[in-house]
């Protein structure tokens, strides 16, 4: 008898919540210009799953390790930040996430790395940016021009008001 509702106790409870299977992520980021040793602490990982709203976040500890509870098994991983600036390449910032052989854990397909100064490439002629604007034309200073006034007149500095073309409506 007491084995009975020992065993209907257990169906009822097994009914009441709903148990999932989460698959655990383990994986680690990489530093390109870091030196050896370099505490990566800190950075922010963002897990994200097909069909589920939730994302998973994860943080990495000093050797630049993390995991995190995945709820199904077709997600992606991206570098979010970090306590410092990131230089990351839009290659390298997302990746799938596979199942490891032989485990229950997963971990991310290709490894996610950054730099934490900026990488100098051919197309920028080593300046950190971009040169272009979306049609392709070279962006020029955005310095004024600065007319030197006397201070005895009290006016502000010339940058203020001397590139300001007023808009009016002429028909």
């Amino acid at each position: 008898m007491i084995i009975a509702r020992v065993t209907l106790f257990t169906l009822a409870l097994s009914m009441m919540f709903k148990f999932s299977t989460c698959h655990l992520l383990k994986s680690s980021v990489t530093c390109l210009d870091c030196p050896t040793g370099s505490d990566l602490a800190g950075i922010k990982i963002l897990v994200k799953c097909n069909q589920v709203k939730n994302l998973a976040l994860a943080t990495t500890n000093g050797y630049g390790a993390f995991e995190a509870q995945l709820p199904s098994s077709n997600c992606e991983a991206k570098i979010l930040g970090g306590p410092k600036q990131l230089y990351v390449s839009r290659k390298t910032m997302i990746t799938s996430i596979m199942k490891v052989h032989e485990t229950d854990s997963y971990t991310t397909s290709q490894p996610l790395s950054f730099y934490t100064t900026c990488p100098c490439s051919k197309n920028h002629d080593g300046k950190c940016g971009t040169e272009n604007d979306a049609v392709g034309r070279n962006i020029g200073s955005s310095k004024t021009i600065d007319l030197p006034l006397p201070r005895e007149w009290g006016l502000a500095p010339s940058s203020y008001y001397v590139p300001f073309i007023p808009i009016i409506g002429i028909p």
